[in-house]
């Protein structure tokens, strides 16, 4: 009886702690323009020139069995991540804002690509290489849908979720869900420190929300948590920095 009523109190301080930081950065907004500015500034420390050690440790958890997967990306930059993932026979949609990520993706990577309207999409478009089977949207997410590419059996977000806009998460979330297949596999990368240090992006991300936004339709498996901390989160301000990676599956029902 004492530990079960210790174990609620426990809960109910993490549950105001948590609170507490989430309220932190809850009215921090980054409007489109500047990310698209960071991209032609090239302020973007954000981005990997390699492919990610979490996406490379998880893939056959990703893939489970499955070959010739359709991956989605959201918000997917220039990520090399996109052509390794290519290379081995999978095709790949990513979803992106800024028009010198998307161009710079395929010059970095050698690639030719076509570029055409989205008719669905006002004043987006789509940049496709058709040999490796990339196509690369450029506009903004929320107005991405499965009626323009169909659903997805795997997506990784990486920077995505971490990178919008803290009060967009539940719309966010809703989108997702949307283009997820029966059997998609969808690995989430989130981040954990002290929000009251650093206002993001990228923005704080606790398990209790990843569970408060996916839990209800999807099945949710942490496979890693590990201390990411560098140089530049130190520079930040921060003394903890902790990367959590999620397998996130919708619910047989």
């Amino acid at each position: 009886m004492v530990k079960a009523v210790a174990a609620v109190f426990v809960r109910k301080v993490w549950s105001g702690i948590q609170s507490r930081m989430l309220s932190a950065q809850a009215d921090r907004v980054m409007e489109n323009g500047e990310w698209e500015e960071r991209w032609q500034e090239g302020r973007i420390g954000f981005h990997q020139p390699q492919v990610h050690k979490m996406l490379e440790t998880n893939i056959d958890k990703v893939l489970a069995g499955r070959a010739h997967i359709s991956f989605f990306f959201p918000l997917c930059g220039k990520a090399v991540d996109m052509k390794w993932l290519a290379d081995m026979g999978h095709s790949v949609v990513g979803v992106e804002l800024a028009e010198k990520a998307i161009q710079q993706f395929f010059e970095e990577n050698n690639m030719t690509y076509s570029e055409e309207p989205v008719p669905s999409i006002p004043g987006a478009k789509v940049y496709r290489n058709p040999e490796r089977n990339i196509s690369l949207y450029q506009c903004d997410i929320y107005k991405f849908s499965s009626s323009v590419q169909g659903q997805f059996g795997a997506i990784w977000d990486r920077g995505s979720l971490v990178a919008i806009n803290p009060r967009d998460r539940e719309k966010y979330a809703a989108l997702i869900i949307s283009l997820m297949a029966k059997d998609c596999r969808y690995l989430l990368d989130t981040l954990l420190y002290n929000p009251e240090l650093y206002k993001g992006p990228p923005f704080f991300v606790p398990d209790e929300q990843v569970h408060s936004l996916f839990g209800s339709s999807c099945d949710i498996e942490r496979l890693l948590s590990v201390d990411a901390l560098t140089d530049r989160q130190r520079s930040w301000g921060l003394d903890y920095f902790t990367e959590n990676v999620h397998l996130i599956t919708p619910k047989s029902n």
